[in-house]
């Protein structure tokens, strides 16, 4: 009653064996292809974690140089600013992790909060009555006016030109992560499966318990086997091109690391500005929003402090390197494993499956 090892010689197998046969062949085609996967896995996750880290810190010190200006040169709303500050960093590392949202939305949104506190504390430094209503006048308005001149649209083309290829590389990390791992729970279909047992286990219910499959049977067996998963070769060899696309447009002029350690200077211009323009936003203000409470004569205030270049971002854009050197091993990498799916195959058949030293071998009917 045997269905898969049908042979004209006596057997010892049962159909029961077979069906054995059948469970084992699946758990250990899957187990040979998450074998293959895990190197392949190990160096994207790697390089996701690595990538994510350099990108965390970057954004750290970036934030923290962005808070810097506000304490050494805009103490009046330091601590006003700090919320602001942290919200806009927040936005953009959730815009690089694949969030749906925008830099222009997340700047214009900083803005929109920086504008109420630029006007109360350093152009009008006597306003005491900074009211809700008020307050979101002055945002609001703060679109109409444009305070910062060019400098708000400035900061966003500068962020949009680096920040989109981290983005889409983020997330194209992600989907290789996501094509392996459904590569390895493919299934096998019934005809692979029995295929499978006939090149592995049939030689053993003759008792040719030490005859491997020949080489050119076991290619045949395993083309068919993964036909489903090869047909992915075009689109993962498109895959790494687009890949080597993004990290060079990382590396390339717009680079990452010098538009989030700019952000600061940006700001400060943007301030600036702001100041400069004083009265003319005054008199504009005060038709919209109406003229806020005022202490009795203006306390002087040193307002504008000369900002110091800071030769820290020199030294962290150079620690930085270091990712770009870790994007060109990665792509190296990425770049050999081209013929991934194109030769699945060949490298299941690899190793101790099949006999290559010996002159006889199986050929899923008889010892040849």
């Amino acid at each position: 009653d045997l269905q898969i090892c049908q042979h004209r010689a006596p057997t010892c197998c049962t159909k029961k064996m077979e069906e054995s046969y059948q469970a084992a062949v699946r758990r250990e085609r899957t187990q040979s292809i998450q074998t293959l996967n895990f190197e392949l896995k190990y160096v994207i996750v790697g390089h996701i974690t690595a990538f994510q880290e350099a990108f965390e810190s970057l954004l750290r010190f970036a934030e923290n140089r962005t808070s810097s200006l506000f304490e050494t040169a805009y103490r009046p709303m330091a601590k006003e600013a700090a919320e602001p500050v942290k919200e806009l960093f927040t936005d953009i590392s959730l815009y690089i992790l694949g969030a749906e949202t925008t830099v222009e939305s997340a700047v214009l949104r900083f803005f929109d909060s920086l504008f109420p506190l630029v006007y109360s504390r350093l152009i009008n430094p006597g306003i005491t009555d900074l009211s809700e209503d008020y307050t979101e006048c002055l945002r609001l308005t703060r679109q109409d006016i444009n305070p910062f001149g060019r400098y708000s649209k400035n900061m966003v083309t500068e962020l949009s030109k680096s920040l989109w290829a981290s983005r889409l590389l983020s997330q194209a990390l992600s989907l290789g992560i996501e094509v392996i791992n459904t590569t390895e729970h493919a299934a096998l279909t019934k005809e692979c499966s029995r295929a499978l047992v006939k090149m592995q286990y049939c030689p053993h219910c003759q008792g040719l318990t030490l005859i491997r499959p020949c080489v050119g049977y076991c290619l045949n067996v395993m083309r068919g086997c993964v036909a489903s998963v090869s047909e992915l070769d075009a689109q993962w060899r498109e895959y790494i091109s687009t890949l080597e696309y993004l990290t060079n447009e990382m590396a390339a002029s717009h680079d990452l690391e010098n538009a989030l350690t700019g952000i600061r200077n940006s700001i400060n211009e943007a301030i600036l500005h702001a100041q400069l323009n004083g009265p003319q936003l005054s008199a504009t203000v005060d038709k919209v929003c109406g003229q806020p409470k005022r202490q009795e004569g203006n306390p002087p205030l040193d307002n504008v402090v000369p900002v110091k270049e800071a030769t820290e971002a020199q030294t962290f854009v150079m620690a930085h390197a270091g990712l770009n050197n870790k994007r060109r091993e990665f792509i190296s990498y990425m770049k050999r494993s081209r013929t991934f799916y194109a030769s699945i195959a060949e490298r299941l058949c690899d190793g101790d499956l099949v006999m290559r030293d010996s002159s006889t071998c199986w050929n899923g009917e008889d010892v040849v």
